[in-house]
Formats: structure tokens, C-alpha cells, sequence
């Protein structure tokens, strides 16, 4: 086998590994402690195409329920805004995905503030959400970036901030049944958004608003 061709498999294979290198789950050490435990927590695909970390309890009946007690998504833990990402962005995706998920449950139940806000009698069901954490992460090498010097390059284009860089935001979400007090269903999951053309550039509410759509769409899918 000459050394060219030994070359070409030997960056193909590299490219095959690096391929992924972007994780498309929330990883484990970047749970924030915002959910009662992340016991039994399952890689899915939702409707939408999308991958999640989710439990479901086997006695989850969406329509054994007639009340959802939600305010608004938290942030959690205590924002700590930065050169890319102002408060002004949490707020806006904080008050965006509020109005989008009280949207999608006031099309089947009636939506209270609180468990105690729900009418006597209500099978109520108690949901907690919240964003975790936004990001920006350089995306994967490419293949064709393992050549030396392109190698290089690539490396010094990541540090200096002209990579491409995916936009991420992570979300924490169970549902408790308000009789006994028992999580029902939780998610943990990080969403995708606009794809930065460098490091320097500002993460905005615009660049997730597609993908917070979807999420939308994942959540009337579920409790239908």
C-alpha cells in the first residue's frame, strides 16, 4: 500500500471518529441539579427528529389529568450573564418558552400558576422546566482538517475564534402527579440552535427561536 493511500484511510478514519465529536445529549456531568434524580434516564428520538435524555413512568396517561399548575421556566441555577450572553437574552428565552409551553397546555388542560391556584377536585399535574445552561461549542473537525498543516490551521482558526461554533441550550423538565407527589415523566435535554460564525459573535433569543418551536411541537406530541 503506497503512502498516499495509507494517508487518505488513515484521515477517512479519523474524520469517521471525529464525525461526532459534538454530543448531541446533555452529558452527565452537565446535569445541574435541577431535577429530584436522573435515575433511569433513556437516549430518545422525539418527534421532531430531535434527541433527548428521557423517563417516562409505565402508568403516564396524559389524560388522566384536567389542570397543569406552571408559572414559568426557572433559570437555574442563578444566571451569571456574560460578554455573549446578556440578561437580557435569558429573559427573552425565558419569557419566549413560558408563553410557548403554556400555549401548547392551555390547547388541553387549564393552566394555573400554582397546585394550590387549581380548583377543588382538579386531577392536577405539576410541571417543572428550566434552562440550565446556554452555550456556543466549537463544531467538530472536519475530515478533510487532519491533512498536516490544514491540521494546524484548524487548530489555531478554534483558539483564535474563526471556527464555526453551535449555538446550545440546556433544559431540565419532569411532571409530577400533585396526588402523590411522583414524577411522572422527566427530560433532560440540549437544543441546537443557529450555527455562529465565530467565537466573538453574541448569542441572541433568535438564534434558538426554530429550534424552541420543535421543542413546542415535542411537548403537544406527548401529552396528547
Amino acid at each position: 500500500m503506497n503512502l498516499s493511500r495509507k494517508l487518505f484511510i488513515s484521515v477517512a478514519l479519523t474524520g469517521l471518529l471525529l464525525g461526532g465529536c459534538t454530543s448531541k445529549v446533555t452529558e452527565r456531568e452537565q446535569y445541574s441539579g435541577f431535577l429530584s434524580n436522573y435515575n433511569n434516564l433513556q437516549q430518545v428520538t422525539t418527534t421532531s427528529g430531535e434527541t433527548a435524555m428521557r423517563w417516562v413512568s409505565p402508568s403516564w396517561n396524559p389524560n388522566a389529568y384536567d389542570t397543569v399548575a406552571f408559572n414559568q421556566l426557572e433559570l437555574y441555577p442563578a444566571p451569571q450573564p456574560n460578554e455573549r450572553v446578556s440578561r437580557q437574552t435569558l429573559d427573552e428565552l425565558q419569557n419566549y418558552m413560558t408563553r410557548n409551553a403554556k400555549g401548547v397546555l392551555g390547547q388541553k388542560y387549564r393552566v394555573v400558576s400554582s397546585e394550590n391556584s387549581a380548583p377543588a377536585g382538579s386531577r392536577t399535574l405539576i410541571m417543572r422546566a428550566a434552562i440550565t445552561g446556554v452555550n456556543a461549542e466549537n463544531k467538530g473537525m472536519k475530515w478533510y482538517e487532519i491533512v498536516p498543516v490544514a491540521a494546524v490551521v484548524g487548530g489555531v482558526s478554534a483558539v483564535t475564534g474563526h471556527r464555526d461554533q453551535d449555538t446550545t441550550l440546556f433544559i431540565e423538565a419532569e411532571f409530577i402527579d400533585a396526588r402523590n407527589n411522583q414524577t411522572v415523566a422527566k427530560v433532560v435535554r440540549k437544543v441546537f440552535g443557529n450555527t455562529l460564525s465565530n467565537a466573538s459573535q453574541n448569542i441572541t433569543t433568535k438564534d434558538f427561536k426554530l429550534a424552541l418551536d420543535k421543542l413546542g411541537n415535542d411537548l403537544q406530541t406527548f401529552i396528547r
